[in-house]
This record gives structure tokens, C-alpha cells and sequence, in this order.
């Protein structure tokens, strides 16, 4: 029985500890799985069963003061990551760059931006739970919390064992993208007066599906240049950003383009209506008319 534990332990410790990046592997939820996995966890407990039940007979949170400090926050801080992207990628290959194991200030910041963009992934489940306590459901969809769910498990694993590197154009241009996309949040946390301006909302979807496209061709890259990042790592990127392209654009068919679809088909209806009322009613005065000349014969 000591002997299995020991294999355990040997096996926990191969895994988390020595194929671990040590610079950033005592950094704060990243030396083990299990909290990630616990905040996780209760994450889906509460958006998909908890906060539901409990918000069912509650009116809707306003959140007004906390979605704006909220989506504030996370325009400054994908500011300041897109920034340090540019940065450090100004040095970088595009076609294929390797992790910066070394211990000098420009590995240091780079691994602690990739560090910061995995934090980053954790304050966002808090979007999912907005929505549940202002009773948003439709927004809950399959897409949103399979997104905010696997998105922060990735970047753990980056942060903990290749901090840098080729998997970091990924998180540049994500972090563009949630400049975008959190300016729309913040703006419309303002209230209904700002809807009027926000009517660039459905092109974020599009933006977050060039962002999928631009991450598939870079990591394709991977299968024929060698530079030292790990080629197997494709095998996660790629089937992902292909799934997230096709969610993505199943969402912006089903939310813009079908609605685009019916708006059309009931003006054309209406269209329709108001000329056979304007038939009936050019018929109904050749009528009148007809029977006033009748009367004047």
C-alpha cells in the first residue's frame, strides 16, 4: 500500500512538479490543479443549477455601479496585456518563436504577462455570473460557458509550463479583442440612452471570429517549423479554434442574420398589406365613382 502511494506521489510530482516551468510554478493557483478546478467547479454549480433556483423568485439584480467598475477593469487590464504584447513580440518570430526559459527582466516579464492573462480568464466567469443574478439567461448559452470554462484550464497550463513563446500571440489578440468587446459592456452599462450608439454590437462577433482564424493559421505554423516550442501543442489550439469559430458563427447566424432574415420577410409582408389596401381603396373610389356618374346620367 506505501509502495502505490509512493508511485502517487512520484506520479503527482512528475507531472506538476518537475515538467513544471520553476519560475512561475509557486506563483499564486498555479503549483496545483485543484483549486482551478474547484473555482471551476462551483463556477458551473452556480450558472447552471444554484443561481438559477435561487434568482427564480427574485426580481433581477441592477448591478449598474458593479458592471461598470467591472468592464472598466477589464478594458484597462487587456489595455496594458496588448500593450505588453506589442512589446515583447517586436523581438519575436512570427513564424515560430520558443519559450524564453532564461531568468532575465525580458523572460521574467514575459511569462509575467502570460501569469496575468491567466487571472484574467478567472475574473471573467464573473460575466456568467452578471448575467444569472440580472436573470439574463438567453445570454447562458452552451457557447459562453463551455468558452469561460475551458479558456481558463488553457491558460493554466500555459503559465505553468510554457510561459511565453509561440502560445502567446493566441492571448495578444484575445486581449484585442476584449478591448473591444468590454467597451461595448462598459457602454451599455450606462443604460438604455446608450443603445443608440452601440449598433457596432454584432460586428464583435465577427472580430472574435477573424481572432479564431488568425490564432488557426499562426498555430499551423507549428507543423512545419521547428524552433523548440512543442509541436503537440497544436493538438489542443487547433481543434479548438476551429470548435470556437463554428460556435461563434452558429451564434452570430442564429442572433443577427435569421433576424436580419425575419425583419426583412415582415416588412416585405407589410409591404404587401398596405398595397392591397391601397388596391381595395383605388377599386372602392372607381366604384364611388362610377355610381356618381350614373346618378349625374
Amino acid at each position: 500500500m506505501a509502495a502505490v502511494n509512493a508511485t502517487q506521489v512520484d506520479y503527482w510530482n512528475f507531472l506538476f512538479t518537475d515538467l513544471a516551468d520553476p519560475r512561475t510554478n509557486d506563483w499564486f493557483l498555479i503549483k496545483s490543479p485543484l483549486p482551478l478546478l474547484g473555482i471551476l467547479a462551483f463556477y458551473l454549480f452556480f450558472v447552471l443549477s444554484w443561481g438559477p433556483k435561487f434568482m427564480k423568485d427574485r426580481k433581477p439584480f441592477k448591478l449598474e455601479r458593479t458592471l461598470l467598475v467591472y468592464n472598466f477593469f477589464q478594458v484597462a487590464l487587456s489595455v496594458w496585456m496588448v500593450y505588453e504584447g506589442v512589446v515583447i513580440w517586436q523581438y519575436y518570430s512570427w513564424r515560430c518563436q520558443p519559450v524564453d526559459w532564461s531568468r532575465t527582466p525580458k523572460a521574467y516579464r514575459e511569462a509575467r504577462v502570460v501569469y496575468v492573462y491567466y487571472l484574467a480568464k478567472i475574473t471573467e466567469l464573473l460575466d456568467t455570473i452578471f448575467f444569472v443574478l440580472r436573470k439574463n439567461d438567453r445570454q447562458v448559452t452552451f457557447l459562453h460557458v463551455y468558452h469561460h470554462t475551458v479558456m481558463p484550464m488553457i491558460s493554466w497550463g500555459t503559465s505553468k509550463y510554457y510561459p511565453g513563446g509561440h502560445g502567446t500571440f493566441i492571448g495578444w489578440i484575445n486581449s484585442f479583442v476584449h478591448i473591444i468587446m468590454y467597451s461595448y459592456y462598459f457602454l451599455s452599462a450606462f443604460g438604455p440612452q446608450m443603445q443608440k450608439y452601440l449598433w457596432w454590437k454584432k460586428y464583435i462577433t465577427n472580430l472574435q471570429m477573424i481572432q479564431f482564424c488568425c490564432a488557426f493559421i499562426h498555430q499551423t505554423q507549428l507543423l512545419y517549423t521547428d524552433c523548440g516550442y512543442p509541436r503537440w501543442s497544436v493538438c489542443f489550439t487547433l481543434p479548438n479554434a476551429v470548435f470556437f469559430y463554428f460556435l461563434f458563427n452558429d451564434f452570430y447566424q442564429k442572433s443577427y442574420k435569421k433576424k436580419q432574415a425575419a425583419a426583412k420577410e415582415k416588412a416585405l409582408m407589410a409591404d404587401n398589406n398596405n398595397d392591397g389596401c391601397a388596391k381595395d381603396l383605388n377599386k372602392a373610389i372607381e366604384l364611388q365613382q362610377q355610381k356618381q356618374k350614373q346618378k349625374a346620367l
